[in-house]
């Protein structure tokens, strides 16, 4: 009597075809569900003027560690419109530009991908999205009519880093790319949950960026997911160093306003050392931003006993989640 023998399952290959699987997904969805800045933002409406109901560009106390201090409460309306103006267009410019440079360094990624590889749909479908949202992000600020800067000029060198890292280090990229996604989609997420009252330019720009956002993130998730674990055990340890330091350097990077902003507006230097990371709310906001990140290290072995010293030394160590956007509960030491 013959007896029926099990196929045995490649584990990699198994894998390889969870992870095509992910990324088609996502892929699918980018063709399902993806926006055009000009045609689903109506730019022409005269309440989306930038001086209509400018009351509407006063910070939101919800999601800005600016709107909420009392050095910005305390100002005349005029001067907090004026303020709110120019930080929300220096922030779609800094949006811009962050975006730039991920393009480049996924047109990099994209070029030595070999025939078949999944990664190639998503990762122009994602650019072409990426595309859409610099134009979303400058046609804002054109509209409001403020000559923003963007970055500071020391930190738009990064600008020069995209394409290398992604050539040599493709995993240290993705990481990069989180340090300056996860900011800015937790804050534009707080801010519309909170119901607050924004200017319908930036509620229009932020609806379309947080939803496409979504797939971006969770791609740089997987793919972190699905190449991490191949390296070797020194690149490992490499990377569970640089995963902190990256998320510290982008993550102020992309979150402080450069320095003549608050030359512009004459905010006291105590102002602004209190309002980015110098008081202890300030830390633990920027220390939130990360929550999702801390379980994606914990997830894919990067969380050691020297990566959890640096995660601690840079203040950005605390509560992990259960799943990705899950509200805040109650803190906790990355384990």
């Amino acid at each position: 009597m013959s007896t029926a023998v099990t196929p045995t399952v490649d584990p990699d290959l198994a894998k390889a075809q969870e992870y095509a699987a992910k990324l088609l997904l996502l892929s699918e969805g980018s063709v399902d569900k993806h926006f055009d800045p000009f045609e689903d933002i109506d730019w022409d409406n005269p309440d989306f003027a930038a001086d209509a109901g400018e009351d509407r560009w006063i910070l939101p106390v919800s999601a800005d560690t600016l709107g909420r201090h009392s050095w910005y409460q305390a100002l005349p309306t005029e001067t907090k419109i004026a303020v709110g103006k120019y930080r929300q267009s220096n922030i779609a410019k800094v949006g811009l530009q962050f975006e730039s440079i991920l393009i480049s360094g996924m047109v990099i990624h994209n070029f030595g991908l070999p025939n078949g590889s999944p990664e190639f749909r998503y990762c122009s479908h994602e650019m072409i999205e990426e595309h859409n949202h610099t134009l979303m992000f400058q046609e804002m600020v054109n509209r409001i009519g403020l000559d923003v800067p963007g970055m500071g000029p020391l930190v738009s060198k990064f600008k020069y880093l995209g394409a290398p890292v992604a050539a040599r280090f493709p995993n240290l990229f993705f990481m990069a790319v989180l340090a300056g996604e996860e900011p800015i989609d937790h804050i534009q997420k707080q801010i519309l949950r909170s119901g607050e009252e924004v200017h319908p330019i930036m509620r229009g720009v932020m609806a379309i960026h947080v939803a496409e956002e979504a797939r971006h993130i969770s791609f740089a998730h997987e793919f972190l997911k699905n190449h991490v674990p191949q390296t070797k055990t020194g690149q490992k340890f490499v990377l569970s160093l640089a995963m902190p330091i990256v998320m510290w350097i982008l993550g102020r990077a992309i979150v402080t306003p450069p320095r003549s902003f608050f030359e512009k507006f004459d905010i006291p230097e105590k102002v602004r050392k209190e309002l980015f990371y110098g008081s202890e709310e300030a830390k633990q906001t920027f220390s939130d931003y990360f929550c999702d990140v801390r379980t994606l290290a914990k997830d894919i072995g990067l969380i050691n006993p020297a990566s959890k010293a640096v995660w601690k030394l840079l203040r950005i160590d605390g509560h992990t989640t259960r799943y990705r956007s899950e509200p805040r509960r109650a803190a906790s030491k990355v384990a």
